[in-house]
């Protein structure tokens, strides 16, 4: 018997219901940002700057969930839209500062609170222990991952 027919599976279940959850919730969220006017990327550049001074390249691509080969062209559309500045980082010579603009602070403010308010109508279907239970369920989840590829 060959060692890939007696590796317990029983995980399997578990993984695709993490996949169609985080697909629903993708769907549910993205249509909503959609309505917007903004992709999820640019929901998220925008949600990540709002009320702060800016932040580099790297700073940026730390905080939010945009691979650093998609975060240069969502900045660069937001740029086009008006929404943000690239200014140089007093800092590093060599690097920038991305700053939403007074009309991307302004669409901070009108499109962060009405994107929580959308999620919180789903998460209101939850008590608070449960909800805080799976919180701490997925980052041991998160952690066991981590500590094998670490």
């Amino acid at each position: 018997m060959s060692a890939s027919l007696t590796v317990d599976r029983s995980f399997l279940p578990l993984i695709r219901e993490l996949v169609r959850s985080y697909q629903a919730f993708e769907r549910y969220s993205s249509a909503h940002v959609n309505e917007l006017g903004l992709t999820p990327a640019q929901f998220d550049v925008i949600a990540t700057l709002g009320n702060t001074e800016g932040m580099n390249a790297k700073q940026l691509g730390e905080r939010t969930l945009i691979t650093k080969g998609t975060l240069t062209g969502v900045v660069d559309r937001l740029l086009l839209k008006g929404l943000v500045v690239r200014l140089p980082d007093p800092r590093d010579g060599r690097a920038q500062i991305v700053r939403l603009t007074e009309v991307g602070q302004e669409t901070f403010e009108r499109v962060f609170p009405a994107h929580g308010a959308h999620l919180a109508r789903v998460f209101a279907h939850l008590p608070q222990a449960q909800r805080d239970a799976l919180e701490h369920h997925l980052r041991a989840l998160r952690a066991a991952f981590e500590t094998e590829t670490s």
